[in-house]
């Protein structure tokens, strides 16, 4: 296996040079100058020209590439445009813990709910609860986020006022763990929505699929109850697709709450690359950008890993 890992490594390395070099040029090419937005309309031109110039602005697109990967090779993402002076590792590392906090929730929300869920659907097959529960499934797949969290905000948040309808926490006041985890309910549940639609299908599907192996026939031949022969058998065999769906899911934890965030004005990662887009600063997009996929490849190769590992039967030969 270590073989097949430090292969695709190396197959990486050019996936993600390729989508850096394709995130540059479609920000370089993007129509409109950024420094229009930060600078005075009637500035004099030797002050832009020193402006660009001490950006970077002014170089070949090529050399603003090179210097650009160099300066990523070298942990520095450079200095945000918009905010002058600031550098994007800084802006990011700040707005991260929020981002971790809320789509860590929303997944063991998801999980929680899901694999339960889909249990008993498998269980129920072809009757009502397996019916409604597919119901259920098919609606939260197809409904947009936005929709449900704003919908969850007018009932809980402004008719009923159980819930406030944004941000992280009550302004000015002290630190308090059930301030936060009141402010978390709602983007944590409306965020997680689409995994547990998701993830009880997947859980439902693989639970019929290992109810029909022939060793569970064999545990129920044996006088082994229903619920026991699920229990000791099928339940672990059929987590097996669950648990390789967590490296799939790890670039949602940068990616994934983008909308969510901006709903809900949570201030994390989601909303400071949307602030970003909206106002041309460009380190901060292909920062989050790079960041996002390179994630993305992490997560592939951690879910061929993990499938390795709970499944031994899974070996990976030389020429895989």
């Amino acid at each position: 296996m270590l073989a097949y890992i430090l292969r695709r490594i190396l197959m990486a390395v050019p996936l993600l040079f390729g989508i850096s070099l394709l995130s540059f040029a479609i920000m370089k090419l993007a129509p409109g100058d950024p420094t229009v937005l930060i600078l005075e309309p009637g500035i004099r031109p030797g002050d832009l020209e020193a402006y660009k110039e001490q950006y970077g602005l002014n170089k070949p697109l090529y050399k603003q590439y090179i210097d650009w990967i160099g300066n990523i090779l070298q942990g520095n993402f450079g200095y945000s445009i918009i905010r002058q002076g600031v550098a994007v590792s800084d802006l990011i590392l700040a707005r991260l813990p929020n981002t971790l906090l809320l789509t860590v929730t929303s997944t063991f929300i998801a999980l929680v709910v899901a694999i339960p869920i889909g249990v008993i659907s498998a269980m129920k097959r072809n009757t009502m609860t397996d019916y409604s529960i597919t119901l259920l499934s098919f609606l939260g797949l197809a409904t947009p986020n936005f929709w449900i969290g704003l919908v969850l905000i007018m009932i809980f948040g402004v008719h009923l006022g159980w819930f406030p309808t944004g941000g992280v926490s009550t302004i000015g006041a002290s630190f308090s763990i059930w301030d936060r985890v009141h402010y978390l309910v709602l983007p944590a549940f409306v965020l997680a929505t689409a995994d547990m639609a998701g993830l009880t299908r997947y859980m439902r599907s693989s639970m019929l699929e290992v109810l029909e192996q022939d060793y569970m026939r064999t545990a129920r031949a044996k006088g082994f109850s229903q619920r026991k022969a699920v229990l000791k058998h099928a339940f672990r065999n059929a987590l097996i697709p669950i648990i390789t769906l967590f490296g799939l899911m790890l670039p949602s934890f940068i990616g994934g709450s983008v909308i969510v965030e901006t709903v809900f004005a949570w201030p994390g990662i989601g909303t400071l690359f949307m602030d970003a887009a909206f106002q041309r600063d460009y380190p901060v997009i292909m920062a989050i950008t790079l960041i996002a996929s390179t994630l993305v490849v992490l997560g592939n190769l951690m879910a061929d890993i993990l499938y390795a590992v709970v499944d031994p039967r899974i070996e990976y030969e030389g020429g895989s």
